[in-house]
């Protein structure tokens, strides 16, 4: 998959690109709602041998205008998008710098530069896709602005069990744990990729030696608890327990969460090397033990839990 950074205005003649069917929007998560506005476009460019695109932006437009007190944490962060986007087989990926100046672009504007302007000529996007100066374009009147060069496809919402397949319910669904919901919603478990690093070496000493994970400050992270988890290492599953939280036995003030993660029948070094937890199922919320012998015989408790739960 070829990605091409663009920020407005960008230099690309349209006479050098190929024609091109593309699926517009920001896809934070890459949900099944959104799987199914790539998915089409992807059809379409087949059965018509062309090439098939996707057109996002980042940072999320709320990042730029209303320019929220911390900054926006992503359901997939851009590297994640990019990784999902080519397994789904996706050939470009117009990656769109969201700022000021794009934010004020007409809606006329928006599509003489990053439509007709990237010779796209059919674009497909959810019924709720909106673009130019406060939104005013969308997919009611994208037509009166195509000048003929494009035609379009609007997709209808994605429904599981009654209730649109939405980026905010999934965000809701982080925040209360609830990441087996989140699993229907993505059709994927949720993942958490990161870099081992070294950590206080204390589950080591109480029987249970946890990888402590690095991840990108932009990612989404569940609720803090204690999770079922599986470890994607080296093309492989294993079956763990996760600790998302601060440690409040240990740690009296802190406020930033870890994560630090058992994993089953596992004994090799993985300091510095790249995981990825798959969040199956939420077991506890994270609370403070008296001492270490009570913190012990819960976490083998929660193990029993969670191999049970894998069962």
């Amino acid at each position: 998959m070829q990605i091409i950074r663009l920020t407005y205005p960008h230099t690309f003649n349209k006479t050098e690109i190929p024609e091109t069917i593309a699926a517009a929007g920001f896809f934070d998560g890459l949900h099944k709602g959104h799987q199914a506005v790539i998915q089409e476009a992807i059809k379409l460019a087949r059965d018509e041998g062309k090439e098939s695109a996707v057109i996002s932006f980042y940072p999320h437009p709320k990042e730029v205008l209303n320019r929220p007190e911390k900054p926006m944490q992503y359901i997939t962060p851009n590297a994640e998008k990019e990784q999902l986007l080519k397994d789904m087989g996706v050939d470009k990926l117009y990656l769109i710098t969201f700022d000021r100046d794009l934010a004020n672009l007409s809606p006329q504007g928006f599509v003489d530069h990053f439509i007709i302007g990237l010779n796209i000529v059919h674009l497909v996007a959810g019924f709720d896709f909106s673009f130019g100066h406060k939104g005013a374009g969308n997919m009611n009147n994208i037509n009166s602005f195509s000048k003929g060069k494009f035609t379009t496809t609007s997709i209808e919402p994605v429904k599981l069990d009654g209730e649109k397949v939405s980026s905010t319910e999934i965000r809701h669904s982080l925040s209360t744990g609830n990441v087996e919901k989140v699993k229907k919603l993505l059709g994927r478990a949720y993942e958490t990729e990161g870099i081992v690093i070294e950590g206080e070496k204390r589950g080591r000493q109480i029987g249970f030696p946890t990888a402590n994970l690095k991840i990108d400050d932009e990612k989404l992270i569940p609720k803090q608890g204690v999770y079922a988890v599986r470890v994607k290492y080296n093309k492989k599953l294993f079956k763990g327990m996760a600790n998302l939280g601060v440690k409040p036995t240990f740690h009296e003030n802190e406020v930033t969460p870890s994560i630090e993660i058992h994993i089953f029948d596992f004994n090799d070094d993985l300091y510095s090397k790249n995981i990825t937890v798959l969040w199956d199922h939420f077991i506890r919320e994270e609370k403070k033990f008296a001492g270490v012998d009570e913190l012990i015989k819960q976490l083998k408790q929660d193990e029993y839990t969670v191999q049970e739960y894998f069962q």
